[in-house]
C-alpha cells in the first residue's frame, strides 16, 4: 500500500520535509565583528566616523568622508577554543584558519559646481559576516537516564509502523529513501530507531501500531558527542553616498549575501545497564547548507562641530533563500541471544529538502564620535529584535510553530561598541571594547558576549598598514539533539584574532 501511494504521498507532504530550527535561524542572524583591522581594533565603533572600508558596513554614509579614492585588503588568522563539560566530562578543542576576510575599494567624485553636494562617493565591499569554523566533543557518563533512544522514541510516537518499516523484499536505503520522499524527516528518524532494534512496537504483527518501547534499560549511559563545522556568511556590499555642504553625509548600501555551511556530529553511546538488548549505537548526521540573500542598509552622519559626530543608521532584514541536504548513518550492536549481533543502516542516501525563506531581523544604530587634536573616542548603541526572526512560508504548520517558538524565546539584544585612536607621528595606537547581551530570554542559551581588542597602524603616507588582535567569548548551553536526548553541554567559547590590513589612497 505504502509503495502504490508514494508519488500522491510525496506531494502532499512536501511542506513537511524540513530539518532546521531555532539554532539555524540565529547562526544566519548574528553579527560578528569582521574587516580591516582599524576596523576591529576599535570593536567596531565606526557608525559616526567613516573613513574606513568597514565602516561602510556600518554606516553607508562612511564612504562620503573620504576625501580621495581609497582601497583596503585585509588578511586574518582566526582561533577558536573550546572548553566543554558534559556531565562528569571535560574537554577542549581548538579550530585555527587563516583566510581573506575583507576587499573593497570606494571611488570620491567631488562636485566641480556650486552645488550645496559636495560630492559623491561609491564603490563596492566584500566582508565575511560570518565565520562558521567551528569543532568540539563532548563526553560523559549520563547520569539522567537520557539515552538517544529518546530521540527515535519521540519521533516514532503517533506514527503507524507500516510507515517507519522496509518491507521485505526492500533494502534499508530504499526504504530509508521511499519513506523521506513520502512522508518526510521525521518518519526517516523512527525508521532508523526501528530497524536499528533500538525501539520496538507494542504490536509488531500490527501494521497500524502507533506506540513504541525501548529496548535499552534504565540506568547510565557513556556518551561521546563531537561536533565539526566549516563554512562562512559572506556580503558583497554595493555603496552610494554624498556629502551636502560641509556637514551632512548620507548613504545607501545594497547588499549581497551568500551562506555556505556544513556540518557534522558524531554520538557514540555504550552502556551496560541491566536488561538492555542494545549495547553500543554509533549516529551520524550531516548537514549541508547554501543561501543567497539581498538586505539594504541606509545611515547618515551629521558633524555637529569639528569634533563632535553623530551617526545614525538602518538594516534593513536579511531576506535570504536557503537550500539544505542531509545525510545520515547509524550502528548498533545488540545481544541476540547471547551472541553479540550489529545492524548497520547506511542508507547512502541525501536527502534535498525544498528550499526555504528566512527573514532576519532589522538594526537600528547609533553613534557618537568626539575627535581631539591627534585623537578620538566613538561608541556605538544597536538594537536586534531577536524575535522578529521568521521562517518562510508562514502558512506552512511546521514553520509557523518555529516562529512561535523563536518569539517565545529570543528577545532583543542590545550592543554596546566603544573604540579610541591616538596617533604619534606615522604610528597610531587603538584599542577598543563590546558587549553583545544574549539573544535568548534566559541569558543562558547563548550567554553574553564580551571582547576587546588592541591594535597599531602605520602611515607610509599614501599607504597604510594596521595590525589587530581582538579576542571575545561567550557561553552556550547547547542540547545535544533538540529532540529526545536534549541533555546540553556546556561551553566556554574564546574568539582570538589577528588581522592585517593594507589600505591606500588611489
Amino acid at each position: 500500500m505504502k509503495k502504490l501511494n508514494l508519488l500522491v504521498i510525496g506531494i502532499l507532504s512536501m511542506s513537511t520535509i524540513y530539518a532546521q530550527d531555532i539554532s539555524d535561524a540565529l547562526r544566519y542572524s548574528q553579527d560578528d565583528i569582521h574587516g580591516t583591522a582599524r576596523f576591529r581594533a576599535l570593536s567596531g565603533a565606526f557608525g559616526a566616523l567613516g573613513g574606513d572600508m568597514s565602516a561602510v558596513s556600518i554606516n553607508p554614509a562612511s564612504s562620503a568622508v573620504f576625501s580621495q579614492s581609497h582601497a583596503a585588503f585585509t588578511l586574518s588568522n582566526i582561533d577558536t577554543e573550546n572548553n566543554t563539560q558534559y556531565f562528569d566530562g571535560l574537554g577542549t578543542s581548538n579550530e585555527s584558519n587563516f583566510d581573506i576576510n575583507q576587499g573593497g575599494a570606494i571611488f570620491v567624485f567631488a562636485s566641480k559646481s556650486n552645488s550645496p553636494w559636495r560630492k559623491i562617493s561609491m564603490g563596492f565591499n566584500y566582508e565575511r559576516a560570518g565565520n562558521f569554523d567551528d569543532n568540539w566533543f563532548a563526553f560523559g557518563t549520563n547520569t539522567n537516564n537520557q539515552s538517544i533512544d529518546l530521540y527515535f522514541l519521540d519521533y516514532a510516537d503517533g506514527l503507524r509502523l507500516d510507515e517507519i518499516s522496509a518491507f521485505d523484499d526492500e533494502t534499508l536505503g530504499d526504504a530509508y529513501l521511499e519513506i523521506g520522499s513520502a512522508y518526510g524527516f521525521g518518519n526517516q528518524q523512527a525508521f532508523l530507531g526501528f530497524e536499528s532494534f533500538i525501539i520496538e512496537p507494542d504490536d509488531i504483527n500490527n501494521d497500524a501500531n502507533t506506540t513504541y518501547f525501548s529496548n535499552l534499560a534504565d540506568g547510565t549511559f557513556n556518551q561521546d558527542y563531537s561536533y565539526a563545522s566549516t563554512g562562512y556568511n559572506g556580503k558583497i556590499s554595493f555603496n552610494i553616498a554624498s556629502q551636502y555642504q560641509d556637514n551632512l553625509y548620507l548613504g545607501l548600501n545594497l547588499n549581497s549575501h551568500f551562506i555556505n555551511f556544513n556540518r557534522s556530529t558524531l554520538l557514540f553511546e555504550d552502556n551496560a545497564n541491566a536488561g538492555s538488548i542494545i549495547r553500543d549505537i554509533e549516529f551520524e548526521n550531516n548537514l549541508s547548507t547554501t543561501g543567497n540573500g539581498f538586505s539594504f542598509q541606509l545611515g547618515g552622519i551629521l558633524k555637529l562641530s569639528n569634533e563632535f559626530r553623530v551617526g545614525l543608521t538602518y538594516d534593513s532584514p536579511t531576506w535570504y533563500s536557503i537550500e539544505e541536504e542531509t545525510t545520515q548513518y547509524l550502528a548498533t550492536v545488540r545481544d541476540d541471544g547471547g551472541v553479540n549481533a550489529t545492524q548497520v543502516i547506511n542508507p547512502d542516501v541525501v536527502n534535498i529538502y525544498p528550499s526555504y525563506k528566512l527573514k532576519t531581523p532589522a538594526k537600528v544604530t547609533g553613534s557618537l564620535a568626539y575627535v581631539f587634536g591627534q585623537g578620538l573616542l566613538s561608541f556605538d548603541y544597536s538594537r536586534k529584535d531577536y524575535s522578529a526572526t521568521e521562517f518562510r512560508p508562514t502558512s506552512d504548520a511546521f514553520l509557523a510553530d518555529e516562529n512561535a517558538k523563536m518569539n517565545d524565546i529570543l528577545t532583543t539584544a542590545q550592543t554596546y561598541r566603544l573604540g579610541g585612536e591616538y596617533k604619534h607621528q606615522q604610528f597610531s595606537f587603538r584599542g577598543g571594547y563590546r558587549f553583545e547581551e544574549s539573544p535568548y530570554k534566559d541569558g543562558v542559551t547563548i550567554g553574553d558576549l564580551t571582547g576587546y581588542s588592541l591594535g597599531l597602524g602605520y602611515s607610509f603616507g599614501r599607504t597604510k598598514l594596521d595590525v589587530t588582535y581582538d579576542r571575545s567569548s561567550r557561553t552556550f548551553e547547547t542540547p545535544l539533539y533538540n529532540v529526545g536526548l536534549t541533555d546540553s553541554a556546556f561551553i566556554d567559547r574564546t574568539n582570538s584574532n589577528i588581522t592585517l590590513s593594507l589600505s591606500f589612497s588611489i
